[in-house]
């Protein structure tokens, strides 16, 4: 299963009862469909995974499913926190007809979360599990984070097969990589990581920000893929400031603001998160008005699985 390309964190939008919006998800993905992405991650973080119920969850993976292009790779966000809970989420998203589950790290029971619980957490998952798993450590969520030497022991059971590394930490990526064997695909979580990472030998990335900025994100990989190092250089720094606002400082609301102002289906977030204030509203406006001025030529072609 190759994994290579920028796969956006779906967002889920809301209807104004609150209740999930099939048709401005179907809206979402038919336009992502022409732009280069490599496929669809939903029920990520930034899918709100953790404030929908069990039927919502399926309600947005048939919609995606549905939606997507032919040949589009699909990951569905499976983790949950038992082992046999996730067990029973990856088989469920497998027959909806996935390709990959992504599974987050437990993180209730922090304290006795050790890398040997770890390790036999996702052995499990990947046992029972009938398509490929790919690891999830995304620290600044769930307060634990996967390391080199548990990553490298994961990278050994024939059903993992990459890890999404959201810690924002370079240095983290680079001894993963360091670690694990060639055929284990790194994904990181953060735009702002991406040409760095991909230099040291990432296959691409799972972004928030490719939600509203889809053509940059797939803009600045393949910059990095044919060895334009010069053109990725000056992408990665345009995608800074998007990176830090949009992402880093208004979160899953500013994400869907930004959408809003890019022709996708935002809409707003659901409680407990909160919408933005008029300041920030302001400011993403701005931002996004300015990254649409300098926007790549729209491009195309999905990659089979």
């Amino acid at each position: 299963m190759n994994l290579s390309g920028v796969f956006p964190a779906l967002t889920t939008p809301y209807s104004a009862d609150g209740s999930v919006s099939v048709g401005d998800i179907k809206h979402n993905i038919n336009k992502y469909n022409s732009t280069g992405l490599a496929g669809y991650v939903a029920i990520g973080s930034t899918g709100e995974s953790v404030l929908l119920s069990r039927k919502e969850v399926e309600t947005v993976l048939v919609a995606v499913k549905e939606s997507a292009a032919p040949g589009l790779r699909l990951i569905a966000g499976t983790g949950a926190e038992s082992t046999a809970e996730t067990i029973d989420r990856t088989k469920r998203a497998a027959e909806l007809g996935y390709h990959v589950a992504l599974v987050k790290t437990p993180y209730y029971y922090k304290p006795v979360y050790n890398p040997e619980v770890l390790i036999a957490h996702f052995r499990r998952v990947a046992d029972a599990s009938p398509i490929p798993v790919m690891l999830y450590s995304v620290p600044q969520f769930t307060g634990i984070a996967l390391e080199a030497p548990e990553v490298a022991v994961l990278a050994q059971h024939p059903n993992i097969i990459g890890i999404k590394e959201s810690s924002g930490n370079v240095q983290r990526a680079a001894e993963m990589l360091a670690a694990v064997p060639p055929s284990f695909q790194i994904l990181v979580g953060s735009a702002s990581m991406l040409f760095p990472s991909m230099v040291l030998g990432a296959v691409g990335a799972i972004l928030a920000l490719a939600s509203p900025l889809p053509e940059q994100c797939v803009a600045l990989f393949e910059a990095v893929r044919t060895g334009n190092l010069e053109k990725a250089r000056e992408l990665q720094v345009s995608l800074l400031p998007a990176s830090k606002l949009i992402v880093s400082q208004c979160g899953i609301p500013g994400v869907k603001y930004a959408m809003d102002q890019a022709g996708y289906r935002g809409g707003l977030p659901r409680l407990p998160l909160l919408p933005l204030h008029e300041d920030q509203r302001q400011a993403v406006r701005t931002l996004m008005a300015k990254m649409d001025a300098h926007a790549p030529a729209r491009l195309s072609g999905a990659v089979s699985v």
